[in-house]
């Protein structure tokens, strides 16, 4: 006679967190609470500022902690627009920025197709030569570029900025693009040219649309390298017609101290004392 054997029931599990903070099982209360932390410790100086920009002088300089002003005024973004032109900043240094994207990603692009794709002569010393050149220091190159803008007369000049600053931002996106052209296969390539496909059309309609993170990443590098570039800018630039925001924002900053009421502000801008 056969006996039946009953399966003890299923033990109901509850479902185990997940990996917390750096790995470790932890709560989801815990962890928001140190996630706001970090969210206050990063956002809290850009809060200060900001309060600090619409308070009015006779506020900003007693040493006190707000951040929600008594008498909030929006008469420094006037003063400071109005006295050191910032609209005529904000042009040249975009003029500057997007044409330092614009000329990097499109060289940059095909330099590092060329050394992806074709065999020449000196391939690897060259690539190594544009390498070793990161490790230049910029601020060593500043005499010797501007003696090359002198000579070819681009002082005081947007172009001879983007010039340079292009010329800075190649090698290190060569590199970068470089190894996300190799990371395509081959054999897509060699069908878009049984198709007909010149070269250009299989870097622009292939290549380039596959790479776009690294043509993204390219771009931000350049366009923050030109906006916040103070030596160069400073050392090349004369006319107050051409300075670019990081000059425009150093008059703002005297020998000992930094001038934040109007009548300070007026004293020392260049167009007020021409």
């Amino acid at each position: 006679m056969a006996i039946a054997i009953e399966a003890p029931p299923p033990v109901k599990r509850k479902p185990s967190a997940g990996p917390g903070l750096l790995g470790t099982k932890t709560w989801t209360k815990t962890r928001l609470v140190i996630a706001l932390l970090f969210a206050v410790v990063s956002v809290g100086p850009l809060l200060y500022m900001i309060s600090l920009s619409i308070q009015p002088p006779s506020e900003i300089g007693l040493g006190t902690l707000v951040l929600v002003p008594a008498h909030p005024t929006l008469q420094n973004y006037v003063a400071a627009w109005n006295t050191v032109d910032l609209g005529t900043l904000f042009v040249n240094s975009t003029i500057v920025a997007a044409g330092t994207v614009a000329i990097t990603v499109t060289f940059a692009s095909l330099a590092a197709f060329a050394f992806a794709r074709y065999k020449f002569c000196l391939k690897e010393p060259i690539f190594c030569f544009f390498l070793a050149s990161l490790a230049v220091p910029s601020l060593e190159l500043v005499i010797p570029q501007y003696l090359l803008m002198d000579r070819l007369h681009l002082l005081d000049s947007l172009v001879g900025l983007v010039l340079i600053y292009v010329s800075a931002n190649l090698p290190f996106s060569i590199f970068l693009l470089r190894g996300f052209f190799e990371a395509v296969p081959r054999e897509l390539e060699e069908s878009f040219r049984l198709d007909g496909a010149s070269t250009l059309r299989v870097l622009r309609k292939l290549l380039m649309p596959l790479s776009l993170p690294a043509l993204a990443v390219v771009a931000l590098f350049a366009f923050n390298a030109a906006w916040d570039e103070f030596v160069i800018a400073l050392t090349l630039i004369n006319s107050p017609s051409h300075y670019t925001v990081p000059i425009g924002l150093a008059l703002f900053i005297g020998a000992h101290t930094t001038l934040w009421d109007r009548s300070s502000l007026l004293r020392w801008s260049p167009r007020c004392r021409t």
